[in-house]
């Protein structure tokens, strides 16, 4: 079985998935962050595709960044000067190949994540 990784963004505030939100795929490798894409998720909250399918996989450390600020400001959710939540990293390690699932719950003043299958 060959690694891959996906996501899946839920907006836990209204109840609904994050259409529309920005996401970042970055490698880590020592000090050197790699930019590898950047996708928006579907009417689902997913990504149309894997953010790192099969044959791009690498066993290693990546940080996922979640543009929440943006998405938050699209949906009419009022905004302070500055944001609570604008940018989120998560970094993560990948150490076998298999399905890694990083999501992303989200509300305007919090946010959880897992590992989920």
């Amino acid at each position: 079985m060959s690694g891959y990784l996906t996501t899946h963004v839920l907006d836990t505030a209204r109840g609904c998935p994050a259409e529309g939100l920005s996401i970042e795929l970055y490698r880590l490798q020592g000090e050197t962050r790699t930019h590898l894409k950047t996708l928006r998720t579907n009417s689902d909250g997913r990504t149309d595709e894997q953010i790192l399918p099969a044959t791009e996989f690498e066993i290693g450390t990546y940080e996922l960044v979640f543009h929440a600020g943006a998405y938050l400001t699209a949906q009419g959710t009022p905004a302070e000067d500055p944001r609570f939540l604008d940018v989120i990293p998560l970094r993560f390690g990948m150490s076998e190949a298999s399905h890694y699932h990083v999501p992303l719950l989200l509300s305007p003043f919090g946010y959880s994540t897992y590992r989920g299958s």
